[in-house]
């Protein structure tokens, strides 16, 4: 699972224990959010100011396949659009991008000072139109992240 709403976090049991345990920072300087416009998914990319590096929170777990390979995952913590984002999506991933909420996500032990970290993000972000070819796993190239 890619996504956790901050708001079940704490409570669903797919999540609860990693919440608590195994936490992780997600380094990005944008991510894409779909806008349905006319029948068709027109895709978005979000970047703050200056194309600053910020992290997602996460978590993490593990589990045994039956062939007993260890498999990794993590899930991106979303949470309500903010007012940049809302009139593409209703939805967005929680952004930390300072030092001093990074540590937080990683070392606090008290839920409800974690749970205060997912909220949207106050400050300002840019949207813009990218190519269709985002919803392609096959293509990957630095056109993806022009704006159209």
């Amino acid at each position: 699972m890619i996504n956790a709403r901050m708001e079940t976090i704490d409570q669903k049991p797919a999540y609860k224990n990693a919440f608590l345990k195994r936490r992780c920072l997600i380094p990005a300087d944008g991510f894409y959010e779909w806008k349905e416009i006319d029948g068709r998914k027109q895709p978005y990319r979000f970047t703050l100011p200056g194309n600053s590096l910020f992290a997602f929170p996460g978590i993490w777990e593990t589990w045994t396949s039956p062939d007993n390979n260890v498999v990794y995952s993590c899930s991106i913590i979303t949470t309500a659009a903010n007012e940049y984002i809302q009139h593409i999506h209703d939805r967005m991933p929680v952004i930390l991008s300072s030092a001093s909420d990074h540590s937080t996500w990683l070392l606090s032990d008290n839920p409800a000072v974690l749970k205060d970290l997912l909220q949207p993000y106050k400050g300002e972000i840019i949207a813009f139109e990218v190519s269709q070819l985002v919803n392609s796993a096959k293509i990957d190239n630095p056109s993806l992240i022009e704006k159209i």
